[in-house]
């Protein structure tokens, strides 16, 4: 690979300028407008961050992190996405509720033991309205309830990750007090509407599967979303090349195409259209691990 991934760098000052066009003279013109290219930018932005915990643009981690160090979306800080997300890499244990990061399963004793309310938010979260409605929320509630606790029970490196993102908030607050022309709800919502956007990626990624080559997805998709997700719809790709560069995994994944395809036993759709056609309002999964249990 190059020293410097210029396609990686030039779109990370691309993000950027569309997000300081949205904030400021779009938000101006018409806070609509402003507000669609400032989702565009932080959803962008997270993808990029992903980019950069797996390496790039740089052969220096510091100047990676430090490209993305603005906290734009606001609600989730880089080190503790990069941790969890590393972590999520062990493909051995995908899906599995406790030793996946990302997982969006329960083992079916916890789910039993839930009260009746919470299983109806999590059952709704399963179709991709739920998820789009009130996935950042479930989500980001979670997130924060198990790092409250890793925090409480002494954990420096999570608290790290917080303090952290303290600086990376206080600069989008110098920005959109300086510059900006949007109001503080239009900037929240925005941030929310960008996770809501990037929840379509996550949305069915991975799948409970006997077998760890058949729990990530492709979707073989050319469009808009494809470009926000930096193409980390050729899901299964991405995890067998982790290091390999957005711009390069649809080039690798058309040169070898059967192979990808055999080797994820076929988890595969054609678009995300096709994917909001089967699931807009129906679950994919259940919420309990439907292949494992806590005591194995």
């Amino acid at each position: 690979m190059p020293k410097v991934e210029w396609p990686t760098l030039l779109l990370v000052a691309g993000c950027y300028g569309l997000y300081a066009l949205g904030t400021v003279w779009a938000a101006h013109l018409w806070l609509p407008l402003g507000m669609a290219l400032t989702v565009v930018a932080m959803a962008l932005h997270s993808s990029l961050s992903h980019e950069v915990l797996h390496g790039h643009p740089f052969e220096n981690k510091t100047l990676n992190a430090a490209l993305v160090f603005p906290a734009i979306g606001v609600f989730v800080p880089y080190l503790r996405f990069k941790d969890t997300h590393l972590a999520h890499h062990l493909d051995s244990k995908l899906t599995d509720p406790y030793d996946d990061p990302e997982s969006n399963y329960l083992y079916a004793e916890d789910w039993d033991a839930m009260p009746k309310w919470r299983q109806a938010v999590l059952l709704f979260n399963n179709t991709l309205v739920g998820r789009l409605l009130v996935g950042p929320l479930v989500g980001q509630v979670c997130f924060m309830t198990c790092d409250i606790r890793a925090i409480a029970g002494g954990d420096r490196r999570v608290l790290a990750g917080w303090l952290w993102h303290v600086p990376a908030v206080l600069m989008v607050v110098w920005w959109m007090d300086a510059f900006g022309a949007m109001p503080v709800w239009a900037y929240l919502f925005c941030a929310y509407a960008a996770l809501s956007i990037l929840k379509i990626r996550t949305f069915l990624e991975h799948q409970a599967h006997e077998r760890a080559r058949g729990r990530t997805v492709i979707i073989e998709d050319r469009g808009p979303l494809s470009w926000i997700f930096l193409n980390n719809n050729l899901h299964v790709v991405h995890h067998m090349h982790p290091k390999m560069p957005w711009y390069r995994l649809p080039s690798l994944f058309r040169s070898h195409r059967e192979r990808y395809l055999s080797r994820n036993d076929g988890y595969y759709f054609a678009s995300y259209g096709e994917v909001f056609r089967k699931f807009f309002w129906r679950r994919k999964d259940p919420v309990a691990h439907p292949l494992w249990r806590r005591d194995g």
